[in-house]
């Protein structure tokens, strides 16, 4: 018992260990952000707890940098419209994989998810040759197309695990009772499948919102997202700023997997 005891308290040493290690350099920007000076460390007053050394100078400036609030807004409508994209494709994709009769499923579905496993220099740039011909590079059009690619495979892995417990013998019932193919899909399997969905759909919104890569091939200076603003924010002009807009970002990566917890438990009850 005593061994038992020791070697659960240091596998729990451990795991504790290795989150503070990766999660404290992320914490640790949030104080920072409070910097009263324009620095990147923390200065006496701070250490001190003096109330002057503490400030919302920085994210008052991002409020009133006219081109900080473009950013955020072309950041939300590539976002949100790539999201929308990716989850209707993605899930009408999940739903003819989740199918047996789907011939080349394998093929078929290693194609889909490419984009996840592919180095995503290698994606931007082939997106930026592809859409360049096709005339939409710097445009708002092909950065929503080319983040709805990279987010449809979370959308797709999602909601075919999903479907993978999904009772088929419904859509069976339904159909004998004479509802059509769409009646079926609204009422029946989407409202089983949702929480799978919102999971994808969510991942595809983080994707889209924290790509930076294509943005650098493809976005001119109109299609500025957020992160393409803090890349620019770290080499033209270091300003603490950016440690209040990485503070924005840690608080929704904290509400995206918050969320993602519980449709997961949702799902499971």
């Amino acid at each position: 018992m005593t061994g038992s005891r020791l070697g659960r308290f240091a596998y729990l040493a451990f795991c504790v260990f290795v989150f503070v290690f990766l999660v404290l350099p992320i914490i640790v920007i949030v104080p920072l952000s409070f910097n009263a000076e324009p620095y990147f460390t923390f200065t006496e007053g701070m250490l001190r707890l003096d109330p002057e050394a503490w400030s919302l100078r920085w994210y008052r400036e991002i409020v009133e940098n006219e081109a900080w609030t473009r950013s955020l807004a072309n950041s939300l409508v590539i976002g949100v419209s790539a999201t929308v994209v990716a989850t209707v494709l993605g899930t009408l994709a999940a739903l003819g994989l989740a199918s047996p009769a789907m011939p080349a499923r394998r093929f078929i579905t290693g194609l889909l998810i490419s984009p996840m496993v592919t180095p995503v220099i290698i994606s931007a740039a082939g997106m930026f040759f592809f859409y360049t011909n096709l005339g939409l590079a710097q445009t708002h059009l092909g950065l929503i197309l080319a983040h709805a690619t990279l987010g449809m495979p979370f959308v797709v892995i999602t909601v075919v695990a999903t479907l993978s417990g999904f009772d088929r013998n419904l859509t069976r019932a339904a159909a004998s009772l004479g509802a059509g193919p769409v009646h079926i899909f609204r009422t029946v399997q989407l409202p089983l499948i949702a929480p799978g969905v919102i999971s994808g759909a969510l991942f595809a919104f983080a994707t889209s919102f924290d790509e930076v890569v294509v943005v650098l091939f493809m976005g001119g200076l109109e299609q500025r997202t957020i992160p393409r603003q803090m890349w620019a924010g770290i080499r033209e002009q270091i300003s603490p700023a950016i440690l209040a807009v990485a503070t924005f970002l840690v608080v929704f990566a904290l509400a995206l997997l918050l969320t993602v917890e519980w449709l997961r438990r949702r799902a499971s009850a």
